[in-house]
């Protein structure tokens, strides 16, 4: 079953990336997209890699042309978008497209693309993640302390959205992680879905409010009558 679109969301320095690249090594089809943003890049990205990097003046003007499946700014001064192209290519390719994008543009996409599957992955605990966060900083050259508290408040609203969200993930363990981003990827195409893989994908489901989801959103001290 090609053609599906996969959204995936998480705060920034959760993981997400690495977690994404696994699953995409493990799976055939899945094509990443690249999204549009006017930051500027950071460390190593390179334009058409990790974004499309582009000025604000051209970011508005394809918003004038209706050019964006969803767009949104983030942090307050910079915009991130994704083209309608991106998940029109995949589907013509016969392959289904990851979508990685803030809980502003998901919310959007889910709107427009009900069917669209919708993952949430998250830190175990905000000490992780403030140390992920560092680590990162550090070798992005950035050394800001604001820039890591703004990111860790950004963090407790976003998973005020966590309902929203069809599946949600705590990245503690990547290879537990992978497997289980697999496993709904897998089944939500009805390929290969056996019944270990098929119970994995159901104990993701954030209705499910798995004892792991439970224990991370208790130390971020978001109840589970927010989400």
């Amino acid at each position: 079953m090609a053609g599906i679109l996969f959204i995936i969301s998480a705060p920034s320095g959760s993981g997400k990336s690495t977690l994404v690249n696994e699953t995409r090594r493990l799976v055939q089809g899945l094509e990443f997209s690249v999204s549009y943003t006017t930051r500027e890049p950071r460390g190593s990205e390179q334009d058409g890699v990790e974004y499309h990097f582009i000025s604000k003046e051209k970011f508005r003007e394809m918003i004038a042309a209706g050019e964006f499946l969803e767009h949104a700014v983030v942090f307050g001064d910079n915009y991130y978008g994704t083209a309608f192209s991106a998940l029109d290519d995949a589907r013509k390719r016969g392959h289904d497209l990851l979508l990685d994008i803030d809980v502003q543009g998901a919310l959007q996409v889910m709107e427009r693309v009900p069917e669209a599957v919708s993952m949430f992955i998250l830190p175990p605990s905000p000490q992780i993640l403030e140390k992920r966060l560092r680590h990162r900083s550090q070798a992005e050259g950035v050394t800001d302390e604001s820039v890591i508290e703004k990111r860790l408040r950004q963090a407790r609203q976003e998973l005020e959205k966590l309902d929203s969200y069809k599946y949600a993930l705590v990245n503690d363990e990547l290879e537990q992680a992978v497997s289980e981003m697999r496993s709904i990827v897998l089944c939500e195409r009805h390929e290969n879905c056996d019944e270990d893989l098929s119970a994995e994908s159901a104990r993701c489901r954030t209705s499910e409010h798995s004892p792991k989801l439970e224990a991370a959103l208790a130390s971020f001290d978001v109840g589970l009558s927010k989400v």
